[in-house]
């Protein structure tokens, strides 16, 4: 974060506090829209604000359009201009990196910029398109749903929020000022000391080399252990990142008097693999259940649907993150691990034999952590090769032992102690 875009977020943010003693519902909502529009024209350009406005307008007016006649086509419509925006700025450009002949002669594709936090208010769209369709009672005014849309705290980088939960939260006056900036000012001190302190630490490391070294560094294969490491620390990296980023906008809202959903709650403590995707990023979790997963699994009964489905849903959430390979991989692995967990959950029922509690609670949060960190590795990796290689090591009983291991000492001491610190 430069200087300047810190200014302009401290001004936004007192501003949009000054929103408290308006009395007036429209003018406290039309000063937190100019803020959040202000604010985005500062992060992304002009253009992609006007690239903002129109989606929000074309959507309050399809939603407008679906409270009138819900029927399936207008959805339908609705979802594919959403998606086709979002494919076209997310997907052009490293679609055309990978097949170069299929682009040929269409060098703009190569000049298209990712509108800043595209992803995310394109799924806020959607979940109002869907809400609406099965006749959620929304109806809300232009300028509530711009705000929606543009809510200067979760425009960039989410959480993914619902109408039905924000909307009756925009024109409600504003609780205790003490309160609301004691705990909104607390979160923004702790989300900033783990989003540029922690998560920066472990990408860089302590002298010579952090997570972005270990897995940049060229020609040099990893051993077991040193893929341990790599991934529980890239674990830690984008946890401290992504949960950091989210209680600096979850404080920010609750300054301006709005509260937020949580979206990560110990998610390292989790101890199925399920139980995990309840706890990590959960707006967008959620989201991924409800309009994605739930919506799949009615097309038929079958209990292989109901697996095929999980691999499906993790997939797309793969694919969304990026086109890459290496993303639908991960997607692919997580998807499996949730079959393989619910596979096993009907299979422990017909075994007689139970672990004491403890131990087996402990046992299934200790293999649920190792497997989820496994899945960072092609999260991570630069491509399949390298991904493939270091997945290798792990199940390679020879590459483990301190006479393989290619880490700075140091690496090994952070993540120890990130790790001890956490738990």
């Amino acid at each position: 974060m430069s200087s300047q875009t810190l200014v302009i977020f401290v001004a936004v943010l007192l501003v949009s506090c000054a929103t408290r003693w308006m009395p007036a519902v429209r003018t406290r909502q039309a000063l937190l829209l100019a803020g959040s529009y202000f604010m985005y024209a500062h992060l992304a350009g002009g253009g992609y604000l006007a690239l903002l406005i129109a989606s929000s307008l074309m959507n309050y007016c399809w939603g407008i359009l679906l409270r009138r006649r819900p029927t399936a086509s207008l959805l339908g419509a609705g979802i594919a201009s959403n998606v086709l925006l979002l494919a076209f700025f997310k997907y052009m450009s490293p679609l055309a990196r990978l097949w170069p002949g299929t682009f040929s002669g269409m060098d703009f594709v190569q000049q298209i910029v990712l509108p800043l936090g595209v992803s995310f208010w394109t799924f806020q769209a959607l979940s109002y398109l869907i809400d609406t369709y099965l006749e959620e009672e929304l109806e809300p005014s232009v300028l509530e749903f711009c705000l929606y849309m543009s809510f200067w705290p979760t425009v960039a980088s989410g959480p993914v929020c619902r109408l039905y939960k924000m909307l009756p939260r925009f024109p409600k006056l504003p609780g205790s000022l003490r309160e609301d900036f004691s705990i909104g000012a607390v979160r923004i001190v702790q989300g900033l000391f783990m989003k540029f302190v922690l998560s920066q630490l472990l990408a860089a490391g302590v002298s010579s080399g952090g997570v972005t070294a270990g897995f940049n560094t060229a020609g040099i294969p990893r051993s077991g252990l040193d893929v341990w490491v790599l991934a529980i620390g890239f674990g830690f990296q984008i946890f401290f990142d992504f949960a950091g980023y989210s209680h600096i906008v979850i404080g920010a809202a609750r300054m301006v008097g709005i509260q937020l959903e949580e979206n990560f709650n110990r998610p390292y403590l989790s101890t199925t693999p399920a139980v995990f995707w309840t706890r990590w990023h959960m707006s967008l979790s959620f989201w991924i259940r409800d309009y994605l997963y739930v919506p799949l699994t009615t097309l038929r009964r079958n209990r292989w649907w109901h697996h095929m489905t999980l691999v499906i849903a993790m997939v797309i959430f793969g694919f969304w993150h990026d086109a890459r390979f290496t993303l639908i991989l991960w997607g692919t692995y997580h998807g499996l691990l949730l079959v393989a967990h619910r596979m096993g959950q009907k299979l422990s029922r017909r075994i007689p034999f139970k672990f004491p509690s403890p131990l087996g609670a402990l046992f299934s949060w200790a293999a649920t952590f190792m497997l989820i960190c496994l899945g960072y590795i092609p999260f991570r990796a630069n491509d399949v090769p390298q991904a493939m290689q270091m997945l290798g090591a792990v199940i390679t009983p020879g590459s483990y032992g301190f006479a393989h291991a290619t880490l700075p000492w140091d690496f090994y001491l952070l993540v120890l102690v990130m790790v001890a610190g956490y738990f």
